[in-house]
């Protein structure tokens, strides 16, 4: 079923109250304007996205979805010489996430799927993936268990875990200093945080000042402040998600402790921080990306280029996760030998992105996306609307130590069946 014609009898205003579908000719998802395509003729075919249209992770759902077609834009609207229609369905819920992607296989068709704003719905959708046997990317999600212990011959994923991220960071943080105070929500992501940076610290030898971990959706951290404040440590590891570590921010601010202890967190997104304000913004971070990285490649600064004129406004995190997720599933398309979902595996297990002297690519035993990290730091004095953020470094720095930055297999835990 296309956007034109659902074949089923209703009418498509019904079906699209239904799913929260869009589906966007290719045609339509030019960066600055039309485009003519080279197409000869040929049917469309169809590539599926299931992201957020509704709830927390709508704005994140948005610019995935915006990055993506700034990748189909950039490939002329095209893959293997066809022309692609983009078809976007919601995922309102886990279950949800399921039902809109296996219409997506079985109504519409789709070649390949894009999905999940967040790992519950990652999750959901990868089990579906393995049962219909259908190339599956997931962008922003960073639980374990979807290139571990859950991991299938159809799902890839290109977001790093918080173990990878911790190993990036944990190395400068110790130039730092060494005696770390931790700040933990009291759920899933921050206890991973706390036992992956406790265990980075120990093995620099370092020790802990303390330790907290708080309510998921905390919005008064003025009593664990003053508790940090008298332990004075080296650095402050917040294993925070968005809202809470944007309240935790605006209060350390607010206290007078910004610029006199570091906070840090392996992961943090643009938008955490776009949303508190240059006069809170504070901090080291790990980041996938940054637009303004003086070593991003001529692909990447095309991106920037291509977005920007787009949104008026330069491509955050997500936007490049987007981005990049599309690329490569184009460029395993154009590898693969045909469109059936095991000969796209192999295209996308074949996709090397040169990303300068550091190649990324999907690992073949768990389909993780092998790649590069950035330590970046909040500039002490924010004079652009946008570009908050200094790179400070880069992990791993040789391609050679890739595979030892994110895991053995013993400790990743992957049995991946064969296809």
């Amino acid at each position: 079923m296309s956007e034109n014609a659902n074949g089923s009898g209703r009418t498509r205003r019904h079906f699209l109250a239904d799913t929260g579908k869009v589906a966007l000719g290719a045609a339509a998802l030019t960066a600055g304007g039309p485009f003519i395509l080279s197409a000869r003729g040929e049917t469309p075919l169809k590539l599926g996205m299931v992201f957020a249209k509704q709830g927390t992770w709508t704005e994140q759902g948005e610019m995935l979805v915006n990055g993506a077609r700034i990748a189909l834009a950039q490939a002329k609207g095209q893959v293997l010489g066809r022309p692609v229609d983009l078809v976007w369905y919601d995922e309102p819920s886990p279950q949800a996430a399921q039902q809109n992607f296996q219409k997506l296989v079985e109504e519409e068709k789709v070649s390949a799927i894009l999905g999940g704003t967040n790992s519950g719905t990652s999750l959901a959708m990868a089990a579906i993936a393995k049962r219909l046997r259908m190339p599956y990317i997931t962008p922003n999600a960073a639980a374990r268990e979807i290139t571990g212990k859950e991991c299938n011959p159809f799902t890839f994923r290109v977001l790093t875990t918080t173990p990878v991220a911790s190993r990036a960071l944990a190395p400068y943080l110790a130039t730092v200093g060494k005696k770390w105070y931790f700040i933990c929500a009291s759920y899933a992501y921050g206890q991973d945080v706390y036992a992956q940076m406790k265990a980075q610290l120990d093995q620099f030898g370092g020790r802990e000042a303390g330790v907290d971990m708080t309510p998921l959706g905390t919005t008064d951290f003025s009593s664990f402040l003053l508790k940090i404040r008298q332990a004075k440590p080296d650095v402050i590891v917040a294993g925070l998600p968005g809202g809470d570590l944007s309240a935790f921010l605006k209060q350390f601010a607010d206290m007078g402790m910004k610029g006199k202890i570091p906070v840090a967190c392996p992961i943090i997104g643009d938008s955490d921080l776009w949303s508190i304000g240059p006069a809170a913004a504070t901090g080291i971070y790990g980041k996938p990306w940054h637009f303004s990285d003086p070593n991003n490649t001529k692909e990447d600064r095309a991106f920037t280029a291509d977005y920007a004129k787009a949104h008026g406004k330069p491509p955050s995190d997500k936007a490049w996760l987007g981005w990049f997720s599309m690329r490569s599933l184009l460029l395993g398309m154009e590898q693969a030998k045909g469109l059936d979902g095991a000969s796209i595996v192999r295209g996308l297990e074949s996709v090397s992105i040169d990303e300068g002297g550091i190649p990324a690519h999907y690992r073949t035993w768990d389909h993780q996306m092998l790649r590069k990290m950035l330590v970046v730091k909040v500039k002490d004095t924010i004079t652009d609307k946008w570009d908050w953020m200094d790179v400070l470094k880069v992990s791993p720095e040789r391609a050679e130590d890739l595979e030892a930055q994110f895991g053995s297999r013993e400790e990743i835990g992957c049995q991946m069946e064969s296809l």
